[in-house]
């Protein structure tokens, strides 16, 4: 089993996914460049937070022509597991392997902290060892987090199990409150049809152990390490 942490220009979190998968998981894992055009050997391949390319034009929308995400479509057509976090759930959007959109957060300001989300699929590679309804505490850290989709996409996600988590109070309930960003149905994550490629706004990375405030983040890595066991 072998993880691989794609680089972007200006990505930020790459250290700390690399953390948790080497340090807290143990488990092997390499950086990515992001001119890189070949990922074989992989088994999960993560596209980290951060500001690919400053962000300009749009957040990924640059790095969606790197020449390693032509590899991470054919890797995931392969069935291999992706997983975008803040700006790489951005890219993967950008590059049509999920659908919908990440707009600027309704608030118009960066977005910093920890809230809560809310698991909504316990039975997919990156949550299945949680179980539905369970609580995380995970942080965030963005700009545009605002998820939007059409209706008929929303209808999709909704009647697929495809909405991985929300947005919620410490209790677990969705409401207006709780959404920091305007996400349509206060979404935090989806995942594709296949369900092997997922895209979350919150940083599980940066809540591993609880030296950092909350460890449950550890709950999504590991369901990932559990499944491709």
């Amino acid at each position: 089993m072998k993880f691989g942490v794609i680089q972007f220009p200006g990505s930020n979190c790459d250290q700390d996914a690399y953390y948790a998968i080497r340090d807290v998981l143990q488990q092997p894992v390499d950086y990515i460049w992001h001119q890189e055009s070949n990922l074989a050997g992989y088994d999960c391949v993560i596209l980290p937070g951060g500001f690919s390319y400053g962000d300009y034009l749009r957040t990924g929308a640059i790095a969606r022509f790197s020449p390693v995400m032509g590899a991470v479509q054919e890797f995931a057509d392969r069935g291999g597991l992706v997983i975008g976090i803040c700006n790489g759930f951005q890219i993967l959007c950008e590059a049509h392997l999920l659908p919908g959109a990440l707009l600027a957060n309704n608030t118009l300001r960066f977005r910093c902290k920890y809230l809560h989300v809310r698991v909504e699929n316990d039975t997919s590679s990156f949550t299945h060892l949680c179980y539905r309804g369970q609580v995380l505490r995970i942080p965030i850290a963005h700009h545009s987090g605002c998820y939007y989709c059409e209706p008929d996409v929303l209808k999709e996600l909704e009647e697929q199990d495809r909405i991985l988590l929300r947005y919620c109070d410490r209790d677990g309930n969705v409401t207006e409150q709780s959404n920091p960003n305007g996400s349509v149905s206060n979404i935090a994550g989806i995942l594709n049809e296949q369900g092997n490629v997922a895209g979350m706004m919150p940083h599980p990375e940066r809540a591993v152990e609880d030296l950092l405030g909350s460890e449950d983040g550890v709950l999504i890595f590991r369901s990932i390490v559990e499944r491709l066991s």
